[in-house]
């Protein structure tokens, strides 16, 4: 695939249907592109009661509610082009349909569904989302929802504590009930354009010697069960908008958040790294040890322009990152938030 046939956009907005926090109460720094969820819902909901003249409007019933997954809604505009991709659904498909309502989605719009990768806290939830999806483009009369996977599926995964037990996720979906929800799968394990205006990537290629995957993962295929700490089938999307560079969604991070950011770097080798979002994976005993070099990494190599960990990333993870990128440069992904990144257009710009 050839990135430079990816267009640039003049606008890339990314909205959180699902995240392990809430917190819209927070002050956003200067700089940071990020819409906290009372301001979103106080432009859009009809004011109730009026006081000496303000309008009052009801919102803390309108909150998402989080769970442990993640769920981006990601919407990019180049010139009169509108497309939406939904990256993964959480586990929940009642908490995404509740969020998804709650934040006010047109089901309609979202015309591709990717899937990161194959974890129940991403994958869960897509028949109930598929399902309801397809039914809002079908009234709508538009085309059935393309449905992304990696084609290497596992039946179940889990991790294997020190302690000798295993902590399963349920198993995943099947690609029958999939398409029984109104799914048309395709599958793809290589860098490839997503709905014209993103691009999912292949293969996350390891290139640190710290970030060596997911400590103790197991998959199961059938009865065969066999350590799997790599995680070889994760991918990550991303987009570029103009002046500002290139934003990466990366789910968990068991490829390292380092690693897919440079996986971006390759495929976009001109563009700086703008918005870093999703679970950085550096939560637990076995993870938190990589803390400092991915900081350290993300500080001199990356230089992205904010950090957004949010889903797995863990409260160490982040004080950390929040000590090297604040003020101006952290903007912690919660559910419900939204990152409005327009174009800009700096002196010499690309």
């Amino acid at each position: 695939m050839d990135s430079a046939d990816i267009p640039i956009l003049d606008e890339l907005v990314l909205t959180v249907v699902v995240d392990n926090e809430t917190d819209t109460l927070s002050s956003v720094d200067v700089g940071v592109a990020q819409v906290p969820e009372v301001a979103s819902l106080l432009g859009r909901i009809v004011p109730s009661r009026e006081y000496q003249g303000h309008a009052g409007i009801c919102v803390f019933d309108q909150l998402c509610v989080a769970c442990h997954g993640l769920s981006v809604l990601v919407t990019g505009r180049s010139g009169t082009e509108t497309r939406t991709v939904l990256f993964d659904v959480g586990p929940y498909g009642d908490v995404w349909l509740d969020n998804a309502d709650r934040l006010g989605i047109d089901l309609s719009a979202i015309e591709v569904l990717f899937l990161s990768h194959w974890h129940w806290d991403h994958s869960g939830g897509l028949a109930v989302a598929i399902e309801a999806i397809s039914a809002a483009r079908a009234t709508a009369g538009l085309a059935a929802l393309v449905v992304d996977l990696h084609p290497d599926r596992p039946d179940q995964r889990g991790v294997l504590l020190p302690s000798g037990t295993m902590a399963l996720l349920p198993p995943e979906p099947t690609l029958a009930e999939i398409e029984a929800a109104g799914g048309l799968i395709v599958t793809s394990a290589a860098p490839h354009p997503i709905g014209g205006l993103f691009v999912g990537s292949g293969l996350i290629d390891r290139v640190t010697t710290y970030e060596t995957g997911l400590v103790g993962h197991h998959s199961f295929r059938g009865d065969n069960c066999e350590p799997d700490p790599l995680i070889l089938d994760e991918r990550f999307l991303a987009a570029r908008v103009r002046g500002r560079g290139v934003s990466v969604l990366s789910a968990c991070s068991h490829a390292g958040v380092v690693n897919a950011c440079l996986g971006a770097m390759t495929l976009f080798p001109d563009d700086p790294i703008d918005v870093v979002l999703g679970g950085y994976h550096l939560a637990g005993a076995g993870m938190e040890q990589r803390i400092g070099d991915t900081v350290r990494d993300l500080t001199e190599l990356v230089r992205p322009r904010i950090v957004a960990p949010g889903h797995c990333t863990g409260w160490r993870a982040k004080a950390a990152l929040s000590a090297a990128f604040a003020p101006g440069r952290y903007g912690p992904s919660f559910v419900g938030t939204r990152y409005l990144l327009t174009a800009e257009d700096p002196p010499g710009g690309y």
